[in-house]
């Protein structure tokens, strides 16, 4: 049953051979590493009017210089980690950089900031993509958290049937977003130059009373939100057909250009316009309403920004595995991290990031707003750090045209490491959690990585001087009645050995008495060991004799505890009996150094 609705909604398995299938061309890779980048359209000139609404509608003019900053910023990301793609062509972004240049700990660091940072991605998506649909449909607001969990389900499994597949469902709506928004912008510069726009709009340089630097720089900060996802590219690009480098290279491009253009063009509407935030609907909605009406272009153009704001966290689904697998390769996370599922994507690191992001919905409610400054952060530390990284690169290595990639990392990591302080500065009651949360991401890391190297030493050995211990065999049976799952054990365990003995645990003497009859009667060539137990508890008089028995043999012989144990015919059947077998295994598994064995007798009704 299980098997056949996990092959309904992830497909078949595929062959390790072919893994080649699942890279991605520069379009699909576009679709699935851009959704991130390309989705902040719909938030980005928000995040900025916000804080300038603070200061009054006059201020409002201030979003245009504050997005071409925000441009500017974006340029310097693109050609930073333009560098970086080639620089480090099996991936790793961030994290990878920042480990072989400033150190482990350093690298930790990067990683851990974008691995919370690709969850938070996922809860802000989805919470994003379903405040557009409440803006269109206000009744469905009592349902937030139900439909942003749904979304995050759906997407899971999407990513589940494997990198190729869900580039494929992505592509369309992505590229409708585009044309979507490319189409707006048209229209809306088009309206405006026939009839222009929003008489009430303050001019280009009207003074400002009450606006300050603080002001201006917590706005700029946060319209540099859309920059969030920009990484994704350099992080994944073992996805990527051959050659890799060249078309993440090329694929980065082509997305700073597409989201440079919209966020251009929604920021000039939105100032024209004369738009300010509205709790109950989105900027890009009132763009659209603007420009359109209430028609289906209106209604299109939201349903499809809801779905590509879903779909950012697709950007997520690709990067945190990818990333989770090199820390897990490095020691630093589970090692089940690592391994390929049926569909050759990382499937633990893409459920683990499904789980941990619907649980983030459900704890905030699906108000996820006050999350999107710990979101931004969580990336700007990875930005500057990767920056860093690279300058000591250039430096170190000195190749040939160093000097201008340099200057172009430098520049890049004095602007976020400056946008970073802005955030910590500005937001801080907003993300002050980064401070605590991030020590004990590291924390994490390193005792995972202790306790790897810890088993490493214990497990190892030296091939010129240990070998194995020949000895004999002892074997304990526990038994609880005269039963066919006992008759094959005993029989399973004399083929390996005569030294068996079966031990009964009895909780009072008339229970004792007939079980020694029948066992006498039954006479199965084994001897029977009967423990009285005042207290009917089975696990202390059994370990007790097991002690006992290894203290006695453990010179001279392997101790095995072999546990008998029927299997049921369905799962449930299993629920109707008491779990004495699994309760011993597991205990004596646990603390005692003998083997631990389990004969299955399989029931047939």
């Amino acid at each position: 049953m299980v098997s056949r609705v996990k092959r309904l909604l992830i497909g078949r398995p595929r062959k390790s051979t072919e893994l080649d299938n699942e890279k991605l061309t520069k379009v699909k890779a576009l679709a699935v590493l851009s959704s991130d980048a390309l989705s902040s359209v719909a938030y980005g000139t928000e995040q900025i009017l916000i804080v300038l609404v603070a200061a009054g509608f006059t201020a409002i003019w201030y979003s245009l210089p504050i997005a071409l900053a925000v441009l500017g910023l974006l340029a310097i990301l693109i050609l930073s980690y333009r560098q970086t793609i080639f620089a480090y062509p099996h991936g790793g972004g961030a994290y990878i950089v920042a480990k072989d240049n400033l150190g482990v700990s350093t690298g930790l660091l990067a990683g851990g900031s974008l691995l919370v940072d690709y969850i938070l991605t996922v809860a802000v998506s989805a919470s994003a993509g379903t405040d557009a649909i409440t803006s269109a449909f206000p009744s469905l607001h009592e349902h937030s958290v139900a439909i942003a969990v749904t979304v995050i389900i759906i997407l899971t499994i999407i990513n589940l049937r494997g990198v190729t597949e869900s580039a494929s469902f992505i592509a369309i709506p992505v590229y409708l977003f585009v044309l979507s928004i490319v189409v707006l912008i048209v229209s809306g510069l088009i309206k405006f130059a026939i009839s222009g726009g929003n008489a009430s709009v303050p001019e280009i340089g009207t003074a400002v009373s009450n606006v300050s630097l603080f002001l201006l720089l917590k706005a700029f900060s946060s319209g540099c939100s859309a920059l969030t996802g920009v990484e994704a590219v350099s992080n994944a690009i073992p996805n990527f057909k051959v050659p890799a480098e060249k078309n993440a290279a090329k694929t980065l491009i082509m997305m700073g250009t597409i989201l440079g253009f919209m966020f251009t063009g929604i920021t000039l509407l939105a100032y024209w316009y004369g738009i300010t935030p509205n709790v109950k609907e989105t900027v890009v909605s009132q763009i659209a309403e603007s420009t359109f009406g209430r028609g289906v272009l209106y209604y299109f153009i939201q349903a499809i920004t809801a779905v590509i704001l879903f779909l950012a966290a697709n950007t997520a689904y690709s990067a945190f595995p990818l990333l989770s697998f090199m820390l897990a390769k490095d020691k630093y996370l589970p090692h089940a991290f690592m391994v390929r599922g049926d569909r050759l994507g990382f499937s633990n690191g893409i459920i683990f990031l499904g789980v941990a992001s619907a649980l983030l919905v459900a704890a905030f409610h699906g108000e996820t707003g006050n999350l999107i400054p710990l979101y931004a952060v969580g990336v700007f530390i990875p930005f500057t750090l990767s920056q860093l990284g690279m300058m000591i690169r250039w430096k170190k290595l000195k190749p040939a045209g160093w000097k201008a990639k340099f200057a172009v990392n430098t520049v890049g990591m004095l602007t976020t490491l400056t946008i970073t302080l802005i955030f910590v500065i500005t937001k801080f009651a907003n993300v002050w959690v980064a401070f605590i949360f991030l020590p004990i991401v590291m924390l994490i890391f390193f005792r995972i990585h202790r306790h790897y190297q810890n088993t490493a030493d214990e497990l190892r050995i030296q091939l010129d001087k240990d070998k194995p211990c020949i000895k004999g065999s002892t074997i304990v049976i526990p038994v609880s009645a005269v039963t066919r799952a006992v008759l094959n054990s005993i029989s399973y365990a004399k083929s390996l050995t005569d030294n068996v003995v079966a031990v009964y645990v009895g909780f009072d003497e008339e229970e004792i008495r007939k079980m020694e009859a029948k066992w006498e009667e039954w006479n199965p060539g084994v001897r029977l060991i009967v423990l009285r137990s005042r207290y009917r508890s089975v696990m202390r008089p059994l370990v007790k004799f097991i002690d006992t028995v290894e203290w006695k043999n453990a010179a001279t012989d392997h101790i095995t505890i072999l546990i008998p144990q029927f299997i049921t015919k369905h799962w449930w059947q299993a629920i109707l009996h008491n779990q004495t077998s699994v309760f011993i295994r597991t205990y004596l598994m646990n603390h005692k150094d003998i083997v631990v064995a389990t004969v299955p007798y399989h029931l047939n009704k």
